[in-house]
């Protein structure tokens, strides 16, 4: 600036600043700003659902799937239609995750860990981050299916976990990465991640996979600010010459023998979680014993804590609070890893603080999710294994002929399970809980003479569909659907222990469940079709067939720009455009679907 030049902008603005106010420009007026949206937080996820976002993988940290919005109801969710779809990119397995929504933005995660976020509204892409994992040497240790279930959420941050056992926070707005911690070695310690993590009290809490190999299950607590380890939390003994990590676990050992440690033990921590913010207490289920057949880990009298157990946690020391176990001993691959759902019901004229799971092994439980006593527990689909569940204990009282040794058997529920990972959901209007289930699930068990791992054979502990030549146990619960397969969604009434209502299709693999205040129940099914009954009567009102044949999530629903939606994840398509060993080829690569009233 010359000094001639500086002389006039002095004066110039000398005479505006002495002009007298009325001959002065009148200000403009300034448009107010809009106001930040308020990271998820503690408060936020306690309180989760109310604004019609999804911030957790089950909507609240209760699991229950229950959205209070009705603009979408049993009135008019026939005239539901796709408003917009969004290509995931390459497949080669199951899209199994729940997307979260916040702030007007989809986040949602694919089978092999990659991240997009997305206009709630209109299915533009904002951002996508890849973590470039090695699917080549991955693949072989992954336990079971490469899947991938959802994602979580805090404090601006969506936290990530990846396949191949790392676990990584990104930068809400712009995916950048904020910090990654290793959770697990798939090439070491075969675990892999495959669940949806969850946050409580600013804590991170994951589990790994690897059921099915000789593997020692654990889940974790990270900080969510920096991703340090907090705890860990081993759900069977090690090594008995060595320390144990607690006295629970100490304590646990005195359930096991026969070197049950150089095998693995088992009992992978890969699906149901949920957390109680006034108990301060996380619920994890576990997974089934490793090897399946007791006789190579263990003995008959021996119940093999913690695998196949629903245990409470102290959220800031990872401490044991209290643990159900709900097949002591597992012989037949009866994973406790089912959705865990958090309720307050009224039973016996009594308010109880329950927790709830459909088991895989047929029986739903109801527990007291204070002090971890039973309840109750009822079959809602077809058992075998079992003449019941003992009253008082809640032990099952199981048949001695499902004791299987080298001579095959036909045992119900399979390996598979009535219900596995496919979320349920809990109306607090209609009291009933909407099960995806397989209502005829059975499996041929014969035990191998001898301990001899192979890869793709359960661990070599049990032969692969032997023709069953032992007589099969008498069966208790609901008879399997005559119509829709093999498949049905089971409304049952957790207080009194009964079905209220059943309809053919789907079943406890594949898909899952979303309920509303619009007495509505949503359901995907596994081979791409999307339903929603009446929640009260289990009435059809509405059904769309997506396209996408197979590999479906469960749905979702919540309102953006003061609209309501249901948006689902499927396909299985091809990986980087090759077919894929096993799955039939397809012309649909896996998409995110969203759908709205006109």
């Amino acid at each position: 600036m010359t000094k001639l030049t500086g002389i006039v902008a002095a004066v110039t603005i000398g005479l505006i600043v002495s002009m007298p106010l009325a001959a002065q420009a009148p200000p403009r007026p300034v448009a107010p700003k809009p106001e930040a949206k308020a990271d998820v937080d503690d408060r936020a996820l306690k309180n989760a659902g109310a604004d019609g976002e999804w911030i957790t993988y089950g909507l609240t940290q209760a699991e229950a799937r229950y959205s209070p919005l009705t603009d979408i109801n049993a009135g008019n969710v026939g005239r539901l239609a796709q408003v917009w779809d969004f290509d995931l990119g390459p497949g080669g397995g199951n899209q199994e995750a729940t997307p979260i929504v916040w702030n007007g933005t989809i986040y949602a995660i694919t089978n092999w860990s990659v991240v997009f976020a997305i206009d709630a509204r209109t299915g533009k892409e904002k951002w996508r981050h890849d973590p470039k994992v090695d699917q080549v040497a991955v693949r072989p240790e992954i336990c079971c299916g490469v899947v991938n279930r959802g994602l979580a959420i805090y404090q601006g941050r969506i936290i990530a976990p990846v396949i191949d056992g790392r676990l990584r926070s990104l930068d809400s707005e712009t995916g950048a990465l904020a910090w990654e911690s290793r959770v697990a070695f798939p090439l070491e310690d075969r675990h892999t991640i495959t669940m949806a993590p969850r946050i409580a009290k600013g804590k991170v809490i994951v589990g790994v996979s690897g059921g099915d190999r000789p593997s020692r299950g654990f889940f974790d607590a990270y900080d969510a600010a920096t991703g340090r380890r907090a705890w860990r939390f081993y759900t069977v003994p090690g090594d008995p010459s060595k320390p144990f990590e607690s006295a629970a676990l100490k304590k646990a050992a005195e359930t096991w023998d026969n070197e049950w440690w150089t095998r693995g033990g088992g009992g992978a921590v890969w699906d149901g979680m949920a957390y109680d913010p006034e108990l301060e207490l996380v619920y994890v289920g576990t997974g089934n014993a490793e090897p399946w057949t007791f006789h190579l880990r263990s003995s008959k009298d021996k119940d093999n804590l913690y695998v196949a157990s629903i245990l409470a946690v102290d959220v800031d020391t990872g401490d044991l609070k209290w643990h159900f176990q709900v097949v002591p001993g597992d012989n037949w691959d009866y994973d406790s890893v089912q959705h865990l759902l958090l309720a307050d019901l009224t039973i016996d004229g009594r308010p109880r603080k329950v927790v709830m799971q459909a088991n895989k092994n047929g029986f739903y439980y109801v527990i007291d999710r204070v002090t971890g006593q039973f309840i109750s527990a009822e079959a809602f689909a077809q058992v075998t294994w079992a003449k019941g569940i003992d009253r008082k204990t809640g032990r099952p009282i199981v048949n001695d002929e499902a004791f299987y040794g080298t001579e095959p058997i036909l045992i119900t529920p399979g390996a598979g399970g009535a219900h596995n990972w496919s979320p349920m959901s809990f109306n607090p209007v209609t009291g009933l809980t909407y099960i995806p289930t397989s209502t005829f699930s059975s499996f041929s068990y014969a035990a191998e003479a001898a301990f001899n791992p192979q890869p793709g054979r359960m661990t070599g502990t049990v032969r692969p569909a032997p023709t069953p030549t032992r007589l099969s146990p008498p069966a208790i619960g609901p008879p399997p659907v005559e119509e829709g397969g093999r498949g049905a969604l089971v409304a049952w009434d957790p207080v009194r222990q009964q079905m209220r209502w059943r309809m053919p299709g789907g079943g406890g693999i594949g898909g899952g469940t979303v309920t509303t205040a619009g007495n509505l129940v949503f359901q995907s099914l596994g081979n791409g079709r999307l339903v929603a009954y009446n929640a009260d009567k289990g009435e059809k009102l509405f059904e769309t067939d997506t396209g996408l044949r197979s590999g479906m999530g469960p749905p979702i629903t919540y309102r953006a720009g003061g609209r309501q939606y249901v948006s689902v994840m499927g396909g299985v398509g091809s990986l980087n455009g090759t077919a894929v060993p096993g799955v039939a080829a397809t012309p649909f690569s896996p998409k995110l679907l969203t759908f709205a009233l006109p």
